[in-house]
């Protein structure tokens, strides 16, 4: 008899997949800007499936699972099947982004190794503010910052401006648009009470910092390894918008800031920067508590300091962008990167 293949549960949660349908028509906001990117509507069901099927070639026992915002049938396909480890793609339950932890905490309860971060880690990142005071504490370089919680008749600070508001307990971008930077009281009173009004959270105030904006990718458990640096070009951004990556920059293909934040990779950076670079991601991703693999995103300002924006624990793995971007030019294909990330979950048994 052969050896029997490790199960691999590619975990996720789409409460509503009937909802991405595809449209031949982008229809975008300004029908004048041309697109850097294609425009791919591949739907995240898809992606994970992929996911599925390059493990199952690199020899696992892969199978997906949406959970459709149900413990009852996670925990039932976990009985019937028995994974020997999730790859967790897991980002929301219940339509609330701060339930991701307590669903990595079912994981350990069960006894089951799982993909990237730990609990205590997607709690720490995922509160910005929170993060924020780890990492200065420790030493390492964040924009000057406070926090509101109420709405109050003005907003007292000693930061330059302009500033940057976005809510303290979202990621993925989520309520940072071209409106969030401002530049005078009124705009950042207007701003702070649109994200309590629709966020309903504390809001994060932070000096914006001018200059370039790195993304350095970290994979390992013990021995942590940096991949090539990558950058966000903005040099192609118009006037109208600020050279920050918003949501619609991140996830919207319609949207002309999607198509004028043009990744570079690796970043062209003198030496000694790149080794700070690579330090203070290897800081950040181990104050954080990360594990497996992480984005840490950083602004390099125009006196050529380093600053930290987020620690991005389990970030996106499309194929081709973002830290699989790294990886190719590390010389991994996107099958020895998810192997990797599998091979990291399994020795560290689902636990820090």
């Amino acid at each position: 008899m052969g050896k029997r293949k490790i199960k691999v549960a590619v975990v996720y949660n789409e409460s509503q997949p009937e909802m991405y349908r595809k449209s031949n028509d982008p229809n975008p906001e300004n029908p004048e800007f041309k697109t850097y990117f294609e425009v791919d509507e591949t739907t995240p069901m898809e992606e994970y499936d992929y996911v599925a099927e390059r493990l199952n070639a690199l020899g696992f026992n892969a199978y997906t699972l949406n959970i459709h915002d149900s413990l009852e049938k996670m925990l039932d396909n976990f009985k019937e099947h028995k994974p020997d480890v999730i790859f967790n793609f897991v980002e929301i339950y219940k339509e609330d982004s701060r339930l991701e932890m307590n669903i990595v905490g079912i994981y350990e309860l069960l006894g089951i190794p799982y993909t990237g971060a730990p609990a205590l880690a997607l709690a720490n990142c995922q509160n910005k503010i929170l993060a924020k005071r780890m990492l200065t504490t420790n030493g390492v370089r964040v924009p000057s910052f406070f926090m509101v919680k109420k709405k109050a008749t003005q907003y007292r600070h000693n930061l330059n401006y302009p500033l940057l508001i976005k809510p303290s307990l979202e990621d993925a971008s989520v309520g940072i648009e071209n409106e969030s930077i401002v530049h005078n009281s009124k705009e950042l009173k207007d701003r702070i009470e649109y994200v309590l009004h629709y966020f309903e959270q504390p809001v994060l105030v932070e000096e914006f910092i001018e200059g370039r904006e790195l993304n350095v990718a970290v994979m390992g458990s013990n021995r942590l390894k940096v991949l090539p640096i990558s950058e966000i070009d903005f040099t192609k951004m118009p006037d109208h918008l600020h050279n920050i990556v918003s949501y619609q920059a991140k996830w919207d293909p319609h949207h002309e800031s999607y198509h004028k934040t043009i990744p570079k990779c690796p970043a062209p950076l003198p030496k000694k920067i790149e080794v700070r670079a690579i330090n203070t991601a290897i800081k950040a991703f181990r104050i954080m508590g990360c594990r497996g693999y992480a984005r840490v995103d950083m602004r390099l300002s125009k006196n050529k300091n380093l600053y930290v924006l987020e620690v991005n624990p389990n970030p996106d793995l499309t194929e081709g962008a973002g830290f699989m971007r790294s990886a190719e030019h590390a010389g991994m294909s996107y099958g020895q990167a998810i192997k990797r990330i599998v091979k990291y979950a399994i020795s560290g048994n689902g636990r820090m």
